[in-house]
């Protein structure tokens, strides 16, 4: 479960966030959706204790991120829009050196499962410099779902994927929620991919909460009655970024 209560992060006079609250319960999955500047990366790095709050409290799995925030990260994973490896160790590697980290023990059998799952068993003795950007992402993918975390953030999880790599990670989310339960949030500027996965949705715009809830209640309250609004019509009456 992740539970966001008052946010507020300020950098000198700007605020990037401002006391913005809302839950995301085990097997949802929640979009995370506003324009550009809209306080969206700023929010996933407080809620993951990349960077402190400056007001407001977060809890991972119902542990408080600033009281016990070891803990509270091996609840978690987040998954950024830029993949970041180590140069000098393979793909087996860095699955075995994310098991040392968060103390999983015999990891090999978790660890194949993952790679063949997002298909990338046969690169396992392979260098980062020897993958593609998309096979480099689901890399790092299987290494954040090697310890089981209860809670995940996905900044852009389809970025560098081929049109078989996108649908195999829409069913992993998918997956992810339904199955293992996991609380999941899910920030990206496709629409469509919203659509299809998410259970929820959170609006935002310049660091402020427009609207959230259920996917459908959200869609209905900006639909004005019309039939089979999109996502995408939704998020422009939201943020009031309609073409002139």
């Amino acid at each position: 479960m992740i539970e966001v209560s008052g946010l507020t992060k300020c950098y000198g006079d700007f605020t990037a966030v401002n006391e913005l609250s809302f839950t995301v319960q085990p097997g949802e999955v929640m979009g995370l959706v506003g324009p550009n500047g809209a306080g969206k990366t700023t929010t996933l790095r407080c809620a993951t204790g990349i960077i402190p709050p400056t007001a407001g409290t977060l809890k991972v799995a119902g542990i408080d991120l600033a009281a016990d925030p070891v803990a509270a990260k091996r609840q978690l994973a987040f998954f950024a829009d830029e993949p970041r490896l180590f140069d000098h160790l393979t793909v087996r590697q860095h699955l075995a050196f994310a098991a040392k980290i968060y103390g999983v023990p015999a990891h090999e059998e978790r660890a194949t499962a993952l790679l063949t799952e997002l298909e990338i068993a046969d690169k396992a003795d392979q260098l980062p410099g020897e993958l593609s950007r998309g096979m480099k992402q689901k890399l790092v993918i299987a290494c954040g779902l090697l310890h089981s975390p209860k809670v995940m953030y996905f900044d852009e999880p389809l970025t560098g994927l081929d049109p078989l790599g996108i649908r195999r990670m829409k069913n992993t989310i998918r997956r992810l929620a339904r199955e293992e339960g996991a609380a999941i949030i899910l920030s990206s500027h496709l629409l469509s991919l919203l659509e299809e996965v998410c259970t929820h949705v959170l609006i935002m715009k310049q660091g402020r909460r427009i609207a959230v809830g259920t996917l459908p209640d959200v869609v209905a309250q900006f639909s004005q009655g019309e039939a089979d609004v999109s996502l995408e019509e939704v998020f422009i009456r939201a943020t009031g970024n309609s073409e002139t």
